[in-house]
């Protein structure tokens, strides 16, 4: 097989484990505990099957690839530079989010997603389970939706906007597991802004810190919000 078409695997195999994990962990988890609600352990044990996902990712780039997992060498810039672009992009990403956002519930008349409601009783003062679950997302996300998927589909068709463009749809459509059309918008949104400044900057680590913010930030509004405030936050 061509390094093409490892890559090709490589990529749909990424994206497959990632909409299995995010669908069917939780299921399995209850399955297991002989529970059938969602508690906070559980949710952990599900942010725990998200690394099993970039291990597998990392086996089968190290056995099956050959190659190194960053098809982009990582740029290094100044402090100033990480600690500007950090700020920059969650300003877009926040601001652009939310505008969005009002969009949407203007048009479609959606309410808070109900996925949202069941998880904020589950954030709800647990401040180990919100950086856990916040440092996951930025960490897998960025690593296998930046650094792995959208190199790779620049290299087989020779696109870099295909890179940046796939790659944040395949953001948007992993978190409509959240059942709302402002939950697939908002991540293709802020996909296709962290996969273009990937593609001109090259530094995963800028996208990983914003990305652990971003999270950070909503899930501790979320913490302190009343519920039916969250939508006018884009949570």
């Amino acid at each position: 097989m061509s390094l093409n078409g490892r890559y090709s695997l490589g990529i749909i195999l990424t994206f497959v484990l990632l909409a299995a994990s995010m669908l069917y962990s939780i299921p399995l988890i209850n399955l297991f505990f002989e529970s059938k609600v969602l508690t906070a352990e559980i949710f952990f044990y599900n942010r725990l099957s998200l690394w099993l996902v970039l291990v597998l990712v990392l086996i089968y780039n190290f056995f099956i690839e050959n190659r190194s997992f960053f098809v982009w060498e990582d740029r290094k810039y100044s402090l100033e530079f990480y600690f500007g672009a950090i700020v920059i992009l969650y300003l877009i990403c926040a601001f652009g989010g939310a505008f969005l956002n009002g969009i949407i519930m203007l048009i479609t008349k959606e309410s808070i997603s109900e996925r949202i409601v069941q998880l904020s009783s589950l954030f709800k003062n647990n401040y180990f389970l919100i950086i856990f679950t916040s440092l996951t997302a930025a960490v897998i996300e960025e690593l296998l939706m930046r650094a792995y998927i959208q190199p790779r589909i620049e290299k087989i068709y020779n696109s870099p906007m295909l890179g940046v463009i796939v790659s944040a749809l395949l953001f948007g459509i992993l978190h409509s597991t959240y059942g709302t059309v402002g939950q697939v918008i908002i991540p293709f949104f802020i996909g296709i802004v962290f996969a273009m400044f990937y593609k001109i900057y090259s530094n995963i680590k800028i996208l990983i810190a914003c990305h652990f913010m971003f999270d950070f930030i909503s899930l501790m509004i979320m913490n302190f919000v009343d519920i039916k405030h969250l939508t006018l936050l884009n949570l």
